[in-house]
């Protein structure tokens, strides 16, 4: 919530909003120094919005929004974790411009919320660089639990780099 009273709501992304979304994944200034991975197909996220809208049963994409502005975008997929099991990993970007104010905090807790009451899978994971402590600290301030450190998890930027795992499981969430 900002100073106003005006909440961050989650949406599917609509096609206005598809230029934000490529510059958050494909301008090194705009993803920032944790969400560059190098340069991409430039169209992947106008064909997959074309193709699925970006809600499939096994992935998905949603818009933060503060007031009709788009804060950024929240991912998800589901990932295997045994042979007959899986969880989801959720990922976030947000614009340089709404970084720092909470917002994402309440983005990523509304997604969690969201996969509990709309899929039946148990578990939301999320990993981060062990240097992003922004988003150490917003993950934990969203209710997930840190579980331990991924050593040499992600490349990015010539580099393998350690990665922080945190998870929310759905008893968690009567806890809170």
């Amino acid at each position: 919530m900002d100073d106003d009273g005006v909440r961050v709501e989650l949406r599917p992304v609509a096609e206005s909003d598809l230029e934000l979304l490529e510059r958050l994944t494909n301008d090194p200034v705009a993803a920032g120094e944790h969400q560059w991975f190098g340069w991409h197909d430039p169209g992947y996220l106008r064909r997959r919005w074309l193709e699925t809208g970006m809600l499939t049963a096994e992935t998905g994409m949603l818009v933060p929004t503060l007031g009709g502005r788009v804060l950024g975008l929240v991912s998800w997929h589901r990932t295997r974790t045994g042979s007959a099991s899986y969880c989801w990993n959720m990922g976030l970007v947000l614009a340089p411009e709404a970084r720092g104010h909470g917002y994402g905090t309440e983005a990523q807790r509304l997604l969690v919320g969201y996969l509990f009451a709309h899929t039946q899978l148990n578990r939301v994971e999320a990993t981060t660089e062990a240097g992003n402590r922004a988003e150490q600290r917003s993950l934990e301030k969203a209710g997930f639990t840190r579980e331990g450190v991924l050593r040499g998890y992600g490349f990015r930027d010539g580099e393998w780099r350690d990665h922080v795992i945190y998870s929310v499981v759905r008893s968690d969430l009567a806890k809170s």
